[in-house]
C-alpha cells in the first residue's frame, strides 16, 4: 500500500501587531493533500483580506491585516494529518507618528497667563491607562492643573501658565499590550527677571556716578533686548529715565548729578515679551573724587653699586577714579626725610633707580596716582645695599630629562647647593641642535621653578641643553646635558575598545556607585567630552581619563541619573567618534496601598489595592497576590505578573476565612507587603428550586434540540474573568450539558454555569492556563441531540 502522508512542519503559535499582516504555514510529505482550514472550529472560505496559498508541499493561510476578529484558534486538516495553532492580536497603545514626531521635536510654547492644552489622541486595545510626569515625577491636578483621559485621548490642562512649567514632559501610556511613552518639552515665555542685583557703584564723583549690574538670572524665555536706566533724587517723588544699554553692556554713567546730592538707581531688562519688574540701588551721594589707598610695600627685584629696581602691586582700593601712574619716593636707612625719585607718575609697576651712593643703605615707598590726586603711601620695603653681589651662583644640581616626546623635552634640576645658591633669582634655559655651535635661550624672563619645557623640536634630531642659575650678579656656571627626540608616534585616529565587558545598559540600584570604564585608542591624545542626554554632566558625576581609559563616576546614583550617556573622542585628525550607553537607576519597590476586598460575582473575592508609590519611576513593576486560610498558616501565591491593580480569586470554600497580601516587585527584589486586618468569609449560600409546571399544548410539537447562536472561541489573559455563551431551542426544554475536553462541568465548583429559557452562559472566574482547551455545549431531548463547540485561548501578562 502507498505510505500515509505525514506532517513535516506543524503550525506555530503567532503574535503579531494589530493592522500588521499574519500568515500561518505547514508542510505535509505529499503535493496531492488537499487542505482545509477552520477557525475556532467553524470551516474557513476565502474572504476579504484572508486567503489561502498552496506552494507545493506548504499551505499557507495569509492574512494582509490582522484585526481583533481574527484572533482565535486555527487549525488545517488534510488527508490523515491535523495541525493547530493560535494567532494573537496585539495592540499596544499607538499615537500617530507625525504627531508624535512634532511632539518629540518641537516644543509647545506658550505666553505665560495663557492657557494650556495638550491633547493626545491615541489607540489600542482598552482598557489604557494614561500617566503625565513632569522631571520624572507625576502630574496631579490642582487649581492650575488637569489631567483628563478618555477611551480615545489624553489631554493635559493648564488654566494659566507660568514659568515654573517649562520642562520636560512624559506620557506614559500602558494597555495590556504594551507601553508607549511620549516626550515633549513645554515652553513658557514671559517677561525678564529682574536685573541680578545689588547694583554696584562703580565710581562716584561730583560730576557722574557709574553704575554696574548682572544680568537677571531668568530672562523669560526669550534673550534680553535691552536695560532701561533711571534715577530718582532723594525726597523726591519722580523718577527719571536716563537712557537705554545694549543687552551686552551692564552698566551706565550719568553725569546729571549734583554734588553732595543723593539718588536711587533702578534698572528694568527688556524682551520681545515685556520689561521686567526693576532692581533698585541704595542711596548713593555724588561726592568729590576719593583718591587711591596704600599700596602694599614695594619688593626689591635686584641690586647693584648703582641700581636698584622695585616692584609692587595694585592697590586694594583704586579710589573713584582708575590708576593713571604712580610716584616712587626713597630714603637713606635711619632717616626720616623721603626724597622724589620720579616727579612724573609711571604707568609701570616696576622702576629701575639709578645714581645711588654705592654702600648705602636704602628705603623704598610707593604712592598710586588717579584724578583726585596722589593717595596714601605704602610702608617702607625692606632696606636694601646698594653694592654688587659678592658671588654669582653656583651650578645646579641634578639635571634630568623627566619627560620627552616627538616636539618637546622637559627638564628637572635642583637648587645649586646652598653655600653657592643663597641668592638664587631665578634659572635660565639654553639650547643648540647637534650640527649648530650656537646657544640659543629658551626663557625671556627667569624661570621661578626648578622645570621647564622646551617645545618646538624636531622629530630623530640630537639637541644638547644647558641650565643656569641667576642672581644680581648674572649667570653661574652652565649644568650641561645631550636629548635625543624620538620620532614621532604613529597617527591613530580616535576609536573605541568595546567588547564584553562594557555594557550598553546598566541597572543601578539607587545609593550605589556608577563607575562605568570606557577603553578607547588615539593617537596623539583625544579630547574627551562626556554628556547625559545631550547636555553636560551633573556636578555630582566626575570623569577621569588616563592611558587609554575613560571613567565616569557617581557616588550615590539618583533616580536623576538615569539617561542616556555618551562619550565623544576627537583628535587633531579632525575625526569624531561617539558612544553610548544607557543607564537605569531603580530601587526595590515601596509597598503597595491599602487592600479592598469585593464579593463581585457570588462565590469570589476580587482583591483591588493602591498603586505603589515606585510606579512613578519603575516601568517594570509588577504585583504578587498571596493567601492564607488562617491567621497563623502558611502564604501561598495565588496570582503573579500582575500590571494591573486588580485580581480575583475564586477558590474560595464557604464558611472558611481567609487573609490576603499583595506585594510589588522589580528585577532587584520585593516591597514590603500589604495585607488584609479583618478575615473573608463568604456564607454558604441556600440553594432554591422553582418547578414551572408545563403548559399542555393540545398539537404535538416536539423538536429536536438545535442552536441559535453558536459557541464563539475567546482569547483572554490570566486571572480575568471570561464569559461563554451560546442559545438553544427546542421542544422540550433540552437539557444543557458543558464540558471540557469531553469532562463533565456539571459538578466542578469552578465553572457557574446557568441556563435561563434557553440562553446557556457558562462563567470562568480567575482564569489560569489549565482552564485552556476545547468546550462543548451538549443540548439533549427526547426527539434528538445537538452540540456546539468553541477553543478557549490563554494569554499570560505581558
Amino acid at each position: 500500500s502507498a505510505p500515509r502522508c505525514r506532517l513535516d512542519k506543524h503550525l506555530f503559535d503567532v503574535r503579531v501587531l494589530k493592522g500588521e499582516p499574519a500568515e500561518l504555514s505547514c508542510t505535509v510529505s505529499k503535493h496531492d493533500v488537499t487542505g482545509t482550514w477552520f477557525k475556532d472550529g467553524l470551516k474557513l472560505t476565502s474572504m476579504d483580506g484572508v486567503y489561502f496559498e498552496k506552494e507545493g508541499l506548504v499551505h499557507k493561510l495569509i492574512i494582509n491585516k490582522v484585526e481583533d476578529i481574527h484572533a482565535g484558534r486555527y487549525r488545517f486538516e488534510g488527508g490523515d494529518i491535523k495541525t493547530e495553532a493560535s494567532i494573537f492580536v496585539e495592540d499596544p497603545p499607538q499615537v500617530d507618528k507625525v504627531l508624535l514626531k512634532n511632539l518629540s521635536s518641537v516644543p509647545t510654547v506658550a505666553k505665560a497667563g495663557e492657557k494650556v492644552k495638550i491633547k493626545i489622541p491615541f489607540e489600542g486595545r482598552l482598557p489604557v491607562r494614561a500617566t503625565w510626569l513632569k522631571d520624572r515625577m507625576e502630574l496631579v491636578d490642582d487649581t492650575r492643573i488637569r489631567v483628563d483621559k478618555t477611551e480615545t485621548f489624553t489631554m493635559l490642562s493648564i488654566s494659566s501658565s507660568e514659568r515654573k512649567d517649562c520642562g520636560d514632559y512624559k506620557v506614559r501610556l500602558k494597555n495590556d499590550s504594551g507601553v508607549l511613552e511620549v516626550n515633549l518639552k513645554l515652553v513658557v515665555i514671559d517677561k525678564p527677571q529682574p536685573p541680578s542685583g545689588p547694583i554696584k557703584i562703580v565710581e562716584s564723583s561730583a560730576n557722574d556716578i557709574t553704575i554696574r549690574w548682572n544680568p537677571p538670572k531668568d530672562d523669560g524665555g526669550k534673550p534680553v533686548q535691552s536695560y532701561i536706566v533711571e534715577m530718582q533724587q532723594v525726597g523726591k517723588s519722580d523718577w527719571v529715565t536716563l537712557g537705554e544699554t545694549p543687552k551686552s553692556c551692564t552698566t551706565f554713567t550719568t553725569n546729571k548729578v549734583e554734588q553732595d546730592v543723593s539718588y536711587y538707581f533702578r534698572v528694568r531688562a527688556v524682551n520681545a515679551e515685556g520689561t521686567s519688574d526693576a532692581l533698585e540701588s541704595d542711596e548713593v551721594k555724588a561726592v568729590s573724587k576719593a583718591s587711591p589707598s596704600a599700596p602694599d610695600p614695594p619688593e626689591i627685584v635686584s641690586a647693584s653699586r648703582d641700581t636698584i629696581t622695585i616692584s609692587w602691586k595694585t592697590p586694594r582700593k583704586t579710589g573713584s577714579s582708575r590708576i593713571v601712574g604712580y610716584i616712587v619716593q626713597k630714603r637713606k636707612k635711619g632717616t626720616t626725610t623721603w626724597l622724589p625719585v620720579n616727579n612724573v607718575p609711571v604707568a609701570e609697576r616696576k622702576l629701575k633707580m639709578a645714581n645711588l651712593k654705592k654702600g648705602l643703605q636704602y628705603e623704598f615707598r610707593v604712592a598710586a596716582v588717579n584724578a583726585a590726586g596722589i593717595g596714601d603711601a605704602s610702608e617702607p620695603s625692606q632696606p636694601v645695599f646698594a653694592r654688587d653681589s659678592t658671588k654669582s651662583p653656583g651650578q645646579v644640581q641634578d639635571l634630568k630629562v623627566s619627560s620627552s616626546d616627538s616636539t618637546s623635552v622637559t627638564l628637572t634640576w635642583k637648587r645649586p647647593e646652598a653655600k653657592d645658591g643663597s641668592d638664587v633669582k631665578g634659572y635660565e634655559v639654553e639650547m643648540r641642535s647637534s650640527n649648530n655651535l650656537n646657544w640659543t635661550k629658551c626663557n625671556a624672563l627667569p624661570i621661578e621653578v626648578t622645570t621647564y619645557t622646551v617645545k618646538g623640536l624636531l622629530a630623530k634630531e640630537r639637541y644638547f641643553l644647558r641650565v643656569r642659575a641667576l642672581n644680581d650678579s648674572g649667570p653661574g656656571e652652565a649644568a650641561e646635558l645631550e636629548a635625543f627626540i624620538e620620532a614621532a608616534a604613529p597617527v591613530v585616529p580616535p576609536r573605541f575598545l568595546i567588547d564584553d565587558t562594557v555594557k550598553n545598559f546598566l541597572i543601578i540600584k539607587a545609593g550605589n556607585t556608577i563607575r562605568v570604564n570606557i577603553p578607547f585608542e588615539a593617537s596623539p591624545d583625544p579630547v574627551v567630552t562626556w554628556l547625559k542626554d545631550g547636555l553636560p554632566l551633573p556636578d555630582q558625576a566626575t570623569v577621569h581619563t588616563k592611558g587609554g581609559t575613560t571613567q565616569l563616576l557617581i557616588g550615590a546614583a539618583e533616580f536623576t541619573d538615569t539617561g542616556i550617556y555618551t562619550i565623544e573622542l576627537q583628535n587633531g585628525l579632525g575625526k569624531r567618534e561617539t558612544f553610548s550607553f544607557q543607564v537605569q537607576v531603580t530601587d526595590i519597590p515601596q509597598p503597595p496601598g491599602p487592600i479592598q476586598l469585593q464579593e463581585n460575582v457570588p462565590n469570589t473575592v476580587t482583591v483591588t489595592w493602591m498603586p505603589s508609590a515606585s510606579e512613578k519611576w519603575e516601568s517594570n513593576l509588577y504585583y504578587t497576590v498571596l493567601k492564607r486560610e488562617s491567621q497563623k498558616g502558611l502564604w501561598r501565591v495565588v496570582g503573579d505578573l500582575i500590571y494591573t491593580n486588580k485580581f480575583t480569586f475564586t477558590k474560595l470554600i464557604p464558611g472558611r476565612d481567609y487573609y490576603f497580601r499583595v506585594v510589588a516587585k522589580n528585577s532587584l527584589g520585593a516591597s514590603g507587603p500589604s495585607e488584609t486586618v479583618q478575615p473573608w468569609r463568604i456564607q454558604k449560600p441556600k440553594v432554591e428550586c422553582q418547578v414551572k409546571p408545563q403548559i399542555y399544548k393540545g398539537v404535538n410539537q416536539n423538536q429536536p434540540p438545535r442552536f441559535l447562536v453558536p459557541l464563539k472561541s475567546h482569547v483572554v489573559t490570566t486571572g480575568s474573568e471570561c464569559h461563554m455563551s451560546c442559545a438553544v431551542g427546542g421542544h422540550p426544554l433540552p437539557k444543557v450539558t458543558w464540558y471540557k475536553d469531553n469532562r463533565d462541568l456539571s459538578s466542578d465548583p469552578s465553572y457557574f454555569c446557568t441556563n435561563d429559557f434557553g440562553v446557556c452562559s457558562l462563567v470562568v472566574l480567575g482564569v489560569t492556563k489549565r482552564d485552556e482547551g476545547e468546550y462543548m455545549v451538549e443540548a439533549t431531548n427526547e426527539v434528538g441531540r445537538a452540540f456546539t463547540k468553541a477553543f478557549l485561548t490563554i494569554r499570560g501578562n505581558s
